[in-house]
């Protein structure tokens, strides 16, 4: 697949290690933004011209949006500048992709987040290309961000290929009904048993977990899910499952949040191993992205 010579991934100086393995895998150049904080918190982006001057017709920007409100700042000076310096084609690579979850308004006055940063994000890209978005009511996620291309990809498969080989005759449990998408796809993809619990949540942290009909005694369990925040929902699930008879418990997610002491609670849980994706830098990370994402990158440079 040809790509066009002159195109680049550009990051920032704290995502240099990822930027630098999505080049590599996409056969890209890759070039950092310079970044400098005024003593009262705004920013001064510097990106890293040629030099005529400008960038190339094509260009990438890699930012994932875990703890994303000055990252949004980033990006739209960032992706404005690239603009005015001759990029004719932008896209975002963001691993995870913030302010998914809100796609309704539950009270009102509410701000319908999703459409709100989804539309601020398709005024500045062409193409978004993200891993496991937190979508609930919508199917694609062009519907959340409108844009000419929006590539989704999963964890979930490279996510099962590690649980193959580090336990061969799991029994794949997702902790909630959301999760079902992406137990289907792992287990499908090396014939896996799996169940899914039920979870009523009563706020951030309370939440009441219900185990499905299964055999869990003497089996290796692995809990599944695209995200773990505050942990407390896979806590509950592991709690359950033990108590009915597992084994052991492990858990898989695509993004390792694991805000405040979620990794401690699950241990204390009784979790043995955590496992990751590098979509979010955690020390859970045990599945690179870089490879898929270049792929889908790849696809869309040729179109």
């Amino acid at each position: 697949m040809a790509l066009p010579e002159a195109a680049c991934v550009l990051y920032f100086d704290d995502e240099a290690a990822p930027a630098l393995r999505l080049a590599q895998a996409a056969g890209l150049t890759a070039s950092a933004i310079e970044r400098h904080r005024f003593p009262d918190g705004e920013l001064k982006l510097r990106l890293p011209v040629d030099a005529s001057g400008q960038l190339p017709r094509q260009a990438v920007l890699l930012r994932s949006l875990y703890q994303p409100n000055e990252k949004l700042v980033e990006l739209l000076l960032a992706a404005r500048t690239a603009r005015s310096l001759g990029v004719q084609h932008l896209t975002l690579v963001a691993p995870y992709l913030a302010y998914m979850r809100q796609d309704i308004a539950f009270h009102p006055g509410e701000a319908v987040s999703q459409q709100v940063v989804g539309g601020f994000l398709a005024g500045l890209f062409d193409a978004v290309i993200t891993v496991d978005p937190h979508l609930h009511r919508i199917e694609r996620l062009e519907q959340a961000i409108p844009v000419p291309q929006a590539l989704v990809l999963s964890g979930a498969e490279p996510l099962a290929d590690l649980i193959a080989q580090r336990r061969p005759q799991a029994l794949l449990v997702g902790p909630d009904g959301e999760s079902a998408q992406w137990i289907a796809q792992a287990a499908a993809r090396h014939g896996f048993d799996h169940a899914v619990c039920t979870k009523v949540r009563h706020g951030d942290r309370q939440v009441v977990i219900e185990l499905p009909p299964l055999n869990a005694q003497g089996r290796a369990v692995v809990l599944l899910d695209d995200m773990a925040s505050t942990g407390r929902t896979l806590a509950l699930a592991a709690r359950l499952l033990l108590q009915a008879g597992s084994a052991s418990v492990d858990v898989a997610v695509t993004h390792a949040l694991f805000a405040g002491d979620a990794l401690q609670a699950l241990h204390d849980a009784g979790v043995g191993e955590v496992w990751s994706t590098d979509c979010i830098p955690h020390p859970s990370n045990a599945v690179a992205m870089a490879g898929p994402l270049a792929v889908a990158l790849r696809s869309v440079l040729a179109a």
